[in-house]
């Protein structure tokens, strides 16, 4: 680990690291390290950050994964072996090259400009367009350290400006290019130390420590956080091929580039150096990066307009959200006949529902930039085009913003939320008129950092022995248990403080178990857990394994999960990111138990075990984007009522029982 000193005043210094290279969430220029000889994992960032004290999160996945976690050495080093496994760009020098910069060839262009929003720093952008039609990007990154931290001040902006070599603290770079054995195009995003030019694996992006690439960047330019596959034949954990990129390969992690956003930048005044100076080279990087959207899979190339030429049409599958939409609208619409960038874009539906307000307070300064750039084929819920996609993931952004405090996903960007009324205000309406509480008893806005308790999902179990656990809490280090409904006082708890604690049940009923979590001497609102317990549930908890979660993912029949996880869906419908069906996994030529393995590894990585609730395992099918649940067992579809709405016990539910108790217990092999 290397660093460089700053000098604050006449006398202090601080040593910082220069791991703490910045990612561009503007641009998607942001990277990491891999397995190059050169490639460093930095060490933890020494004097002048500031104690975490509440939430700390920013720039992870929701979901952490395991063996090994997203945010590891490990799961950087597999990315980098996939997407480079020759290390031919494991230098800035050698991406440099491998990207054509200073070739002669092709087209090169420049910006300069603070990022107030996202994270903080001065950035100057060099971007070019090769002949082959693959781009690049790479930025500069300054900070001015100061008693202030990591934060936006005009400093780095002017060390950006002037390139002053004592701020700079390192480059990060992405490119729009076809992977190792050709193919299409996709996004692969690099950090280089400022010291070294080696390739790096993590990065301190806040002050707040060092995580791991590609994760940091990825988890805001739409890209997945799948885990890494069990050891192949020769003991290496691989990438997973996604069903639905249009590369196929391992190391696309559907991650895209973000487009420039100079309403939300500041700009120098110095000559050649302001906004109305960088105007074209601005629109120039913008058409750039519109090459990389897909055009929507019913267009047809070309569509008659020059910025669409480059573009090619999606697949079924492939995303295709309205990221281009907002673009073009920036530059007056098809053809962009405007020179400068001006935004004032907000999507139909949400005019057409009443909301332009809490669009252009809220999601648009603050949740837009990641969520616009999410989403497949199938659906782009995520991508907050849609008012009414947007209010079904209420439950969601209740706990993300007001209870997690994980989102907005960066640290700069969650102060300036929170200290800024229009914004919070206009979103505890939403989530009022939604029915959450978004107030305390003296109606302050409830913040993140509270103790949150959790004592897991109300479920069917069977009588005898059922360990609970509190782990699932926020912001808290006590717990109490105690039973508040117990039938016949046929129930027990093993010990009423403590994260676990055993419910055991002789007979059959309903019973409620309560738990309280606390901070100090700051207990949170308690919550009511409601077990049914049913003698006669077959399989019982305890017993479930993967082979029956199996044997429902693969079940025959219209609306079942096997009519679109598989590699050819009938009906012309695209084939979804994850395959139920048994395939050759591990590319041995053979389907067996390996592939059962490989298949399970998969399966386990759509559960986020630190968020049960949120588990796309159990949200997908039990009636989130399958229309009230389709799938039998998963909700009444007649009603069109998700699973989890549903009381425990009713055998409309009964596969979305059986996959909770699994994962209740580990989701064992």
């Amino acid at each position: 680990m290397n660093y460089r000193s700053f000098q604050i005043g006449v006398v202090r210094l601080f040593q910082v690291a220069v791991g703490a290279v910045v990612l561009s969430l503007l641009l998607a220029s942001c990277g990491g390290g891999g397995s190059g000889a050169g490639d460093t994992y930095p060490a933890a960032t020494l004097g002048g950050v500031v104690a975490v004290s509440g939430p700390d999160s920013f720039l992870l996945y929701p979901n952490p994964q395991s063996s090994p976690a997203i945010d590891s050495q490990a799961y950087a080093q597999a990315y980098y072996a996939a997407i480079d496994p020759t290390n031919a760009k494991d230098t800035l020098v050698k991406w440099k090259a491998a990207n054509g910069f200073g070739s002669g060839t092709g087209m090169e262009v420049q910006a300069v400009f603070g990022d107030v929003r996202d994270l903080g720093y001065g950035r100057y952008v060099t971007a070019r367009k090769n002949t082959d039609g693959t781009i690049a990007f790479y930025v500069d990154n300054y900070l001015v350290w100061s008693a202030a931290g990591y934060g936006y001040s005009s400093l780095n902006l002017d060390a950006a400006v002037a390139r002053d070599q004592r701020w700079y603290i390192g480059t990060n770079a992405i490119e729009f290019s076809p992977g190792p054995a050709g193919g299409a195009p996709f996004a692969k995003y690099f950090t280089f130390d400022p010291v070294t030019g080696a390739r790096l694996l993590a990065a301190n992006l806040d002050g707040r420590g060092n995580k791991a690439m590609p994760g940091i960047c990825t988890g805001c330019h739409g890209g997945r956080g799948d885990p890494l596959t069990p050891p192949d034949a020769f003991g290496n954990q691989l990438f997973a091929v996604v069903g639905n990129p249009a590369s196929g390969v391992r190391g696309d992690l559907k991650g895209k580039l973000h487009f420039f956003e100079p309403d939300t930048f500041s700009f120098s005044t110095l000559a050649g150096k302001t906004r109305p100076d960088q105007e074209a080279a601005i629109k120039t990087l913008n058409q750039w990066v519109l090459c990389t959207y897909p055009l929507p899979t019913s267009s047809v190339v070309p569509t008659g307009y020059a910025e669409d030429t480059c573009r090619n049409v999606a697949t079924l599958d492939e995303w295709q959200g309205g990221a281009a939409d907002i673009v073009k609208a920036a530059y007056g619409g098809n053809g962009l006949p405007n020179p400068a960038y001006a935004d004032n874009y907000v999507p139909a539906s949400w005019v057409a529902a009443g909301q332009t307000t809490l669009y252009q307070n809220v999601v648009q300064p603050a949740c837009r930039m990641c969520h616009i750039l999410r989403g497949i084929g199938q659906q782009s819920d995520a991508d907050f085009s849609n008012f009414t996609a947007f209010q079904t993931s209420a439950d969601r952004i209740m706990e993300h913003v007001i209870e997690r405090g994980n989102m907005p996903l960066t640290k700069v960007l969650y102060g300036r939320y929170w200290s800024t009324p229009s914004m919070y205000n206009t979103m505890n309406t939403f989530l009022q008129n939604e029915g959450y509480t978004v107030l305390d008893a003296a109606s302050a806005p409830l913040l993140p950092g509270r103790p949150i308790a959790d004592a897991g999902l109300n479920r069917t179990v069977s009588t005898g022995a059922t360990t609970l656990s509190a782990a699932g809490s926020m912001y808290a280090d006590t717990f109490s248990w105690s039973i508040v409904s117990n039938p016949g006082s046929a129930a027990t708890l093993s010990v009423a403080t403590g994260v676990q604690t055993t419910f055991n049940a002789t007979a059959n009923g309903t019973y409620g178990v309560q738990l309280v979590a606390s901070k100090g001497t700051v207990q949170s609102v308690p919550v009511v857990l409601t077990l049914v317990v049913n003698s006669a549930l077959t399989p019982a908890p305890a017993a479930i394994r993967f082979s029956d979660i199996k044997a429902v993912l693969q079940a025959a029949g219209a609306g079942k999960c096997i009519t679109c996880h598989t590699p050819a869906p009938a009906g012309n419908l695209p084939p979804s990111p994850i395959i139920y069906a048994n395939v050759d996994r591990n590319g041995d030529g053979l389907v067996d138990a390996t592939d059962d393995l490989w298949l399970y590894t998969e399966v386990r990585g759509r559960i986020n075990f630190s968020d049960i609730s949120g588990s796309p395992l159990l949200r997908k099918p039990s009636g989130h984007h399958h229309n009230g649940g389709v799938q039998s067992g998963f909700g009444d579809q007649v009603n069109k009522i998700s699973a989890d709405k549903l009381q425990p016990g009713d055998p409309l539910r009964a596969n979305y029982d059986l996959f909770l108790n699994w994962i209740s217990n580990g989701a064992p092999y």
